[in-house]
């Protein structure tokens, strides 16, 4: 909105001249939409109430066109004990025992990444950092999930160096440590890169903060950066429409982050906490101040008065619709007792966090603003909250997905080269190490990690991460996964794999599987293919988490996530979060030494629709993905903590992504530790290179084997001894024989090749 805009629109200006023309189509509403905030208000809206609408209802912050999907993570949601805060509120919070608790999110920030890579990716990092702070919790580690278009290409060396910088730059500064996540790389993401960022926290069980604002005549309180002209309508606008090519014109709408400031605020924060001295509390991130106003209110008393001129600036001539829909970083909004205001200011004077107060809760059912002295709001908040727009989108199946499902990778030429096949395979970009990327983040900062990248999961201890804490030996493990091209061919199926492998990654440390947050990528929800896709994964996910029994406690949904019309894979990321009762017992990753057995646990079927070996050798999608069998995911879950716990395991590795072939050279390569195996199949290439799911490699010790055979057979979970550890090279027996130097300079030389 310009500064030279005419004079300010008040409530009575609006109710005087109802038929002034308002750019509401330039604020991303429908003609509909702008008619039904006329038919709530009985008037047109003031500018301020358009913006205030503009953002609230945009797909972003409404999710307008998946909520009836999204209900089913609600209605076939399984019971669980674990959970403590479910959907709706800023991050989900499950009970991990020893009267702790943690709370986790993940959340898209794709469109302003690439606009502007290193901002976009960094503000990313600390918007989701902020709703773990608005849980009542103490941020301890981050992961994040990233997809770029082909790694030859110009735009991902333009992108990707840009956004790791930024994940790196403000992960680091806030000292919290990097321990997992996903960098893949594929042709459909060329233009809209994915990057995904996850957080998690602890607090103590009993010490939850929730977004409300109860009690007429509490005070709410903006805290943190002032707010300037960056970002505003960032997030909620770019996020919410068809990403173009003159998007770099957009540069002015992404956010601009200052880690140091985001530090003091969650120390502070933590002190306001330990001080008792918050009602309810609120982030400011997409929407800013139109967000934390409506939904604190909405969830309260049901009002509240707030005078829109108190907001600290860094630009005074920001006008009041700017300011509502400013982005800017590094602030909160907190409701707060009169009686408590003074201890309140004073510890955020403490810790340099300007703080003032801008309003106070009513039981009005309005949220009136006003401007000084002018009334410019008066709105009933749930209905810019929670009453916003609900479509049921029409959706059909792709024209060409049964040609694309007939398409089967049994028509490619097998390779007669397997050595060669599993050399370009660990070479190639979504399988060579990822060390040029994770070597720039922080991993083991406050020293609390204890399994980080390239383990299966993250893993951290709880009794040192919180100062004071009591001792304890439990733990947290968190995995985050998802294959776009699985999704592309069956996305009901795609949605179940990538929970599976996140569930399996978390479970190969040792550590019970617990809950689930997802980030649902995908393209435009006015094209009905996409719609259908973004259906079936929905579907397909609430029907796992209910079989697996990991309730999905929340996420993210990002849609338009094309240029024009080509739409990205459908791309559902998934988070699970596990407890592990003593770190000491976690598993490492790989092979730890020389002379233990190394067992393939589940079964290995002719599967290779959307493998990596079809993709590297052949470029080739087509045909169906992996069988999904949750049952047997379940099997092998209890079998590799049951296992864990026992200390039968001296180390394991999911198999996903190309099959045991990388597998095996992964877990060579852990800590340089050799194997000779045998295959137990038939048909060589197959037993190498399939991605049959529900599968794990771990390695035992000889007098461990037998006790270890028995755990899978009361489990009913398929166990083959493949051979030995140990020798400086990779060996299959009759196969291949690779010596782990060769192995190695593969598989770190690729990234650092293309971006070094």
């Amino acid at each position: 909105m310009s500064q030279s805009s005419p004079a300010l629109d008040t409530v009575k200006r609006a109710a005087d001249t109802p038929d002034e023309r308002q750019p509401y189509a330039e604020l991303g509403m429908k003609r509909d939409e702008y008619d039904r905030v006329r038919d709530i208000l009985g008037r047109r809206p003031t500018s301020s109430e358009l913006a205030i609408y503009s953002v609230m209802w945009s797909e972003h912050c409404s999710y307008k066109s998946s909520k009836v999907h999204l209900r089913q993570f609600g209605t076939k949601a399984p019971e669980s004990e674990a959970l403590l805060v479910g959907m709706g509120e800023n991050a989900g919070v499950v009970d991990i025992g020893d009267g702790w608790a943690a709370t986790f999110k993940i959340e898209s920030h794709n469109h302003p990444s690439y606009v502007e890579p290193h901002q976009g990716a960094a503000t990313g990092v600390g918007g989701i950092v902020r709703d773990i702070m608005s849980m009542g919790a103490r941020p301890i580690a981050v992961m994040d999930a990233l997809r770029f278009g082909g790694a030859d290409q110009p735009d991902t060396r333009r992108v990707l160096p840009g956004v790791v910088e930024g994940i790196s730059h403000y992960g680091n500064c806030l000292g919290l440590p990097n321990i997992g996540g996903e960098v893949v790389f594929d042709p459909c993401y060329i233009g809209n890169p994915l990057v995904n960022a996850l957080c998690v926290g602890l607090l103590r069980k009993d010490q939850i903060k929730l977004a409300t604002a109860p009690g007429p005549g509490n005070k709410v309180v903006l805290f943190g950066a002032l707010t300037g002209p960056d970002g505003i309508g960032g997030a909620s606008v770019l996020a919410s429409a068809t990403f173009e090519d003159e998007s770099q014109a957009k540069r002015p709408s992404v956010q601009v982050g200052d880690p140091f400031m985001e530090k003091l605020l969650i120390e502070c924060c933590l002190e306001l906490y330990q001080a008792d001295v918050v009602v309810g509390i609120q982030d400011l991130g997409a929407a800013g101040v139109s967000c934390a106003t409506t939904e604190l209110a909405a969830k309260g008393t049901g009002g509240m008065d707030v005078q829109l001129d108190l907001v600290p600036l860094r630009d005074p001539s920001l006008r009041p619709e700017e300011i509502l829909m400013s982005e800017s970083q590094e602030r909160m909004m907190a409701v707060v007792t009169p009686d408590d205001i003074d201890a309140f200011m004073a510890i955020c004077a403490k810790w340099d966090i300007p703080a003032t107060v801008i309003g106070e809760v009513t039981d009005t059912g309005r949220l009136v603003m006003t401007w000084h002295g002018e009334t410019i709001v008066d709105i009933p908040p749930g209905t810019a909250a929670d009453e916003g727009p609900v479509y049921e989108r029409p959706f059909h199946e792709p024209a060409g997905q049964a040609a694309l499902n007939a398409a089967t990778p049994a028509e490619l030429p097998r390779p007669e080269d397997l050595r060669a096949t599993l050399l370009q395979l660990l070479g190639s970009p979504n399988l060579a190490s990822k060390e040029w990327v994770t070597s720039q983040y922080d991993r083991y900062v406050r020293g609390n990690t204890v399994l980080a990248q390239p383990a299966d999961a993250g893993v951290l201890r709880i009794s040192e991460a919180m100062p004071g804490a009591e001792e304890t030996s439990r733990g947290i493990a968190l995995a985050t996964d998802g294959n776009g091209r699985y999704a592309r061919l069956d996305p009901y199926a795609g949605a179940q794999l990538a929970l599976a492998e996140a569930y399996r990654n978390v479970a190969v440390t040792g550590a019970t599987p617990l809950a689930v947050t997802n980030c649902l990528n995908f393209g435009s929800p006015e094209d009905p293919e996409v719609m259908w896709q973004f259906a079936e994964a929905v579907r397909g996910l609430a029907d796992a988490c209910k079989t697996l029994g990991v309730p999905v406690t929340g996420g993210n949904v990002s849609f338009y996530n094309q240029t024009g019309s080509a739409a990205i894979h459908p791309t559902p990321v998934v988070g699970v979060l596990g407890v592990i009762d003593d770190v000491a017992r976690r598993v490492r990753s790989g092979f730890t030494g020389e002379g233990d057995k190394v067992v393939l646990l589940g079964e290995t079927r002719e599967e290779f629709g959307g493998s990596e070996w079809a993709h590297v050798a052949h470029g080739h999608l087509g045909g169906l993905p992996p069988e999904v069998d949750l049952e047997a995911e379940r099997a092998l879950a209890r079998v590799l903590v049951e296992a864990a716990a026992r200390g039968l395991l001296t180390g394991s590795h999911d198999l996903s992504d190309g099959g045991l072939a990388i597998a095996l050279a992964e877990a060579c390569l852990a800590r340089g530790v050799g194997c000779s195996v045998a295959l137990t199949g038939d048909d060589a290439f197959t037993d190498l290179f399939s991605e049959s799911a529900a599968r794990a490699l771990v390695t035992v010790r000889p007098e461990s084997f037998d006790a270890f055979a028995e755990l899978c057979a009361a489990h009913e979970v398929p166990c083959y001894g493949l051979g030995t550890t140990g020798g400086a090279s990779l060996t299959v027996e009759g196969v291949l024989e690779i010596p782990l130097p060769n192995l190695r300079e593969v598989h770190t030389g690729a990234l650092p090749a293309i971006f070094g």
